[in-house]
């Protein structure tokens, strides 16, 4: 379950569908990042075909990525069996 956002325009979308604050032409993908986060209890649940989920290391060990298009990632962390600090971010 996601219990925390980083980034408020990808909150808004998440609660909302309101596409202001983050890119339009990534909502669909957005949507099947988000519902599938709602739904893990840990990051290799977001292991599918396409997201190319990877652990981050450095200052950002613990944290975890998958890929949105390009250069755009949905990062995160898991705390337990909860999503948090959801962000929506161009990291390269």
């Amino acid at each position: 379950m996601i219990i925390g956002f980083k980034h408020k325009g990808l909150e808004r979308f998440f609660t909302t569908g309101s596409k202001a604050g983050i890119q339009p032409k990534h909502a669909e993908r957005l949507r099947l990042i988000l519902g599938r986060l709602q739904a893990s209890t840990c990051p290799q649940d977001m292991s599918l075909p396409g997201l190319d989920l990877h652990e981050l290391s450095g200052d950002r060990q613990d944290d975890w990525a998958v890929k949105v298009s390009g250069n755009w990632r949905v990062t995160f962390r898991f705390v337990g069996k909860d999503a948090d600090v959801v962000d929506y971010e161009d990291y390269h």
